[in-house]
């Protein structure tokens, strides 16, 4: 879409498709680019034709890390405004309600790596490396990277990866669980689309309810956890789809969902 200079925005049927697109600082989260990712998230969310998103970068990366030049020139204060805008954008992504995969074609470093995690899934291609090398720029982690690190991984495993700063490869970050697939590079944005459609194909209301559930109970006791999940199930059972999938079952036919 026109409105953007350092993204490009295709939306094909049911799937958008963000490809990063800034190869001078190699995808770069600066605020430019947060904004435009801002944007393009705020038209999705509005779109109800739109059933899922991929995520991708164009060239070497997905995303290097923060713009590091306009992050030398922040202080203190300018810093806190910067990490509180890019966790909006990526607590907007994790709740949009909508899956979105994240086709990491390169480099996922810092910003980039918590922008991965950030989404609802990770495929890889086996160039693929990522890392949370903050401590090498004497900082920590500033878009969520403490935060949903060690809820992905385990805190022992993300402990060593943000305090040694060290990168991983494809291989590595699929063993620990950072990654769900590593995919041939020219099959990568194929491969989240295929994943989309057959996600598509289910009820909407549910995906949507399952991902808030999964979301919702990863602060709570499982007790709690169990209350969430009672009470959106009761939602799903309530809705057109859950009767129409029931019937569709017992008919032996494809189901119809309306997303009512």
């Amino acid at each position: 879409m026109s409105e953007f200079t350092h993204l490009h925005y295709d939306k094909k049927g049911k799937i958008v498709c963000i490809t990063l697109d800034h190869p001078a600082v190699m995808n770069a989260l600066s605020q430019h680019l947060i904004g435009e990712l801002n944007s393009a998230f705020d038209l999705i969310s509005a779109d109800a034709s739109v059933s899922g998103v991929v995520l991708t970068g164009r060239g070497k990366a997905f995303v290097a890390g923060a713009d590091i030049a306009e992050l030398a020139e922040i202080d203190g204060v300018q810093a806190e405004q910067f990490t509180r805008s890019g966790q909006r954008l990526f607590d907007k992504i994790e709740s949009l309600g909508k899956p979105v995969i994240a086709a990491v074609n390169g480099y996922a470093f810092g910003g980039g790596c918590e922008l991965a995690m950030a989404c609802t899934l990770r495929i890889a291609s086996a160039q693929a490396k990522f890392g949370q090398p903050e401590v090498k720029l004497g900082i920590i982690p500033g878009f969520g990277g403490t935060q949903r690190l060690p809820r992905l991984i385990g805190i022992g495993r993300a402990m060593q990866l943000i305090l040694t700063g060290e990168a991983i490869g494809a291989e590595e970050a699929l063993r620990i669980g950072l990654v769900n697939e590593i995919v041939d590079d020219d099959a990568l944005v194929a491969r989240a689309e295929e994943i989309l459609l057959k996600i598509a194909a289910n009820a909407p209301i549910a995906v949507r309810l399952a991902m808030e559930a999964i979301n919702r109970s990863r602060d709570t006791t499982v007790s709690d956890g169990l209350a969430i999940e009672r009470a959106l199930f009761s939602i799903c059972a309530g809705s057109e789809d859950k009767r129409e999938g029931a019937d569709a079952f017992l008919s032996k036919r494809p189901p119809r969902f309306s997303g009512k």
